[in-house]
């Protein structure tokens, strides 16, 4: 691997969302700002919603590392779970028996709810990839935020989704659950600026400490193909690397990173004059072509 060859401990670019690696970017750190709000609130649902790849997974794990001392966090990463399946889900991240009918075990979770607000101690659910849970657990999830006292509710809902789960709520079957979400925020992608920041960050932690390998031209690059996305971000830097190792070339190129670009489906490939060498004499001479010609078409009709 080309750990060596760049002078790198480990690998800067995984998929898995590591919150070691956690850059405080400004969309991410404002949707951790509104779910910090938003819990200490004590509100029923808060909904986070972006494209695949914008970073959803990361900012919750970094929530559960920050908040982990205030709630108990269940996490619920499996979304094709009916009503039922959901509530064992629940029960078995809490620590409760699942092997109970369905009316057993609503009961023993809202018990268990209740001991933990008692306790100052919250319990806060986590649905990751919200947007394919079925109707029926949509609403046995709403139905547990109903348990509340006089002053605070029993139970916190987060839904992670990507823009289709705004679609599935605005179904009219699913207009109470749609009420209860008092927050939510939508991830967009980052801007050049920010990919620069955030590759720079990733090779520091993971140990590189000479000058950038990825210039600002060559971030512009990987902005324009991976949309800002940071999962599809780290796909073409990885690539990146690896095929500078394979070259043995210490310092990365535009060449590279194009080939990177072309392997990758998901990337927007560049276009033909993102490729052309505009500096170059043919470049000029092909410019004063086309200029002389469109000057003799001009005069040409004018003789007419």
């Amino acid at each position: 691997m080309y750990l060596y060859h760049f002078g790198l401990k480990k690998l800067p670019f995984t998929l898995t969302p590591n919150t070691q690696f956690y850059y405080q970017l400004p969309p991410h750190q404002e949707a951790l700002q509104v779910l910090h709000t938003a819990l200490a609130a004590g509100e029923g649902f808060i909904k986070v919603t972006g494209e695949v790849g914008t970073g959803k997974t990361m900012i919750c794990r970094k929530l559960i590392n920050e908040l982990a001392d205030k709630y108990q966090f269940a996490w619920l990463p499996n979304p094709y779970l009916n009503g039922d399946e959901l509530r064992r889900a629940l029960a078995a991240e809490l620590g409760l028996p699942v092997q109970q009918d369905a009316l057993l075990l609503t009961q023993t979770i809202g018990n268990k709810l209740m001991r933990s607000a008692m306790k100052n101690k919250p319990v806060v659910v986590v649905v990751d990839e919200a947007q394919a849970l079925p109707n029926d657990s949509l609403e046995a999830l709403r139905l547990f935020t109903n348990l509340e006292t006089e002053s605070f509710k029993l139970l916190q809902v987060v839904l992670l989704g990507q823009p289709e789960l705004d679609h599935r709520l605005a179904q009219p079957e699913l207009r109470q659950l749609r009420q209860r979400i008092t927050f939510s925020y939508r991830l967009r992608g980052l801007s050049v600026d920010e990919c620069y920041g955030y590759l720079q960050h990733r090779l520091q932690i993971a140990g590189f400490t000479q000058q950038s390998l990825f210039s600002p031209a060559l971030t512009k690059l990987l902005w324009r193909a991976s949309g800002g996305i940071p999962r599809l971000l780290n796909v073409l830097a990885h690539k990146s690397l690896m095929l500078g190792f394979g070259s043995g070339q210490a310092n990365l190129d535009k060449s590279i990173v194009r080939k990177a670009i072309v392997d990758t489906e998901a990337a927007h490939q560049p276009q033909f004059w993102d490729n052309w060498p505009r500096s170059t004499p043919l470049w000029l001479a092909l410019c004063g072509l086309l200029v002389a010609g469109v000057w003799l078409r001009f005069f040409a009709e004018l003789a007419i």
